[in-house]
């Protein structure tokens, strides 16, 4: 499993909202956001709700599981 996400369009649904103008919103670096972004970086629980709060959207519409398919035995 994995965290999906889609925090790109969501900033550009927010008016094409900079990296780093998201990144001051919520207290965090800009950074941290392409990490978040490229999947590199799974946010807390805390940090997912702030960028929820801020871009105005369910935690559910910019995050979710993606279940991979299992390895073949």
């Amino acid at each position: 499993m994995r965290l999906g996400n889609d925090l790109k369009r969501c900033r550009f649904d927010a008016g094409d909202l900079s990296q780093e103008a998201l990144a001051r919103a919520v207290g965090v670096t800009r950074q941290t956001i392409i990490a978040v972004e490229k999947g590199r970086f799974v946010p807390s629980t805390l940090l997912g709700l702030r960028l929820a709060r801020f871009l105005g959207k369910p935690v559910e519409k910019i995050f979710w599981i993606v279940e991979d398919a299992p390895e073949p035995r």
